[in-house]
């Protein structure tokens, strides 16, 4: 099977819940994560995934938690129900969009659900912190290639040389989201207007995945220094490459395992190129693909990128 972890934006309120009812093994993980995070999200984080309130839940700090929570539930039941619970499910690859690149690693066995958990916790809170230390927007271009994306942003920017404005999300072909400075975004709508295409303001906390978010790069540099990562099972797609996270070299005294460490970090002021991760996984592996709750966004995606690969998705068992 091949595995894809949804991110950012796929929260909704209820998410989950219908795991969480028909699964002991995905109760457990939601169990589990409440102990973890206790009152630091200032409800309990199961609370907030089923009854909310949105306004809480799209925030950022409680957004990724959440989001990683229910993506671990889910699979964790779904392995359950095929009878492959024990860590022997055949995953020929796995990739997770942005926030869901973690999900991804701990399915691969890379790094277990606590340390996990407490990465894209430390990741929500510092991401939302420096949106509100730099304000920023983020704009999706319909329409546009990468060489097009890149002319808004050069005539945005234009008698403008302190603001940043960078390609921030390649999703599907024709669909590219722009980060940075509010102001910006705001002049690159008016140039993607002039150009034919169409661009749509995003209703989100900061400019995510541009040089804005270097401040809490940097603070996930110190977490990830104190995580242990072990080689995944399975090849897992970095979002900054569009390739698998290379495999650990030995080294005198042990192995060298930096590069994840390194990816994750740059992942956070780098594009997430995930049209191209899926292209890439379209044709080198075989097998079923699933995409893991909440929502269906990847399974859409994926028809824009490669019409003939089927994702199912399980939102729902």
């Amino acid at each position: 099977m091949i595995v894809l972890c949804p991110g950012q934006g796929a929260q909704a309120v209820g998410m989950g819940q219908a795991w969480f009812n028909a699964s002991a093994e995905a109760r457990a993980v939601f169990e589990e994560a409440d102990r973890l995070l206790g009152s630091r999200l200032g409800a309990p984080l199961t609370q907030l995934c089923f009854t909310g309130p949105a306004e809480r839940l799209n925030q950022t700090d409680v957004a990724q938690p959440a989001l990683f929570t229910c993506g671990i539930a889910c699979w964790r039941g779904m392995t359950a129900s095929l009878g492959l619970g024990q860590g022997e499910a055949p995953v020929a690859a796995a990739a997770g969009l942005s926030l869901g690149e973690y999900t991804a690693l701990c399915v691969s066995g890379a790094m277990s659900f606590a340390d996990g958990l407490e990465l894209v916790t430390l990741r929500g809170r510092a991401m939302q912190d420096a949106a509100l230390a730099s304000p920023g927007g983020m704009l999706a271009l319909i329409g546009a290639d990468e060489a097009q994306a890149r002319e808004v942003c050069a005539a945005a920017l234009e008698g403008h040389a302190s603001d940043v404005l960078v390609p921030a999300n390649f999703n599907a072909p024709g669909q590219i989201v722009l980060s940075g400075h509010k102001v910006a975004c705001d002049r690159a709508a008016e140039v993607a207007s002039k150009m034919n295409l169409r661009a749509t303001a995003l209703q989100v906390a900061g400019a995510f995945h541009s040089p804005l978010m270097a401040p809490a790069a940097e603070r996930l540099r110190a977490a990830l220094a104190s995580v242990r990562i072990a080689q995944p099972q399975c090849p897992v797609i970095s979002n900054v490459t569009e390739r698998p996270h290379p495999p650990f070299r030995s080294v005198a005294g042990g192995t060298f395992d930096a590069d994840i460490r390194l990816k994750l970090e740059e992942q956070l002021t780098s594009p997430v190129r995930w049209a191209g991760s899926c292209a890439y996984m379209a044709e080198t592996f075989k097998g079923v693909w699933h995409e893991l709750a909440p929502g269906k966004t990847l399974a859409g995606l994926m028809r824009r990128i490669h019409k003939d690969t089927k994702v199912t998705a399980h939102d729902e068992p």
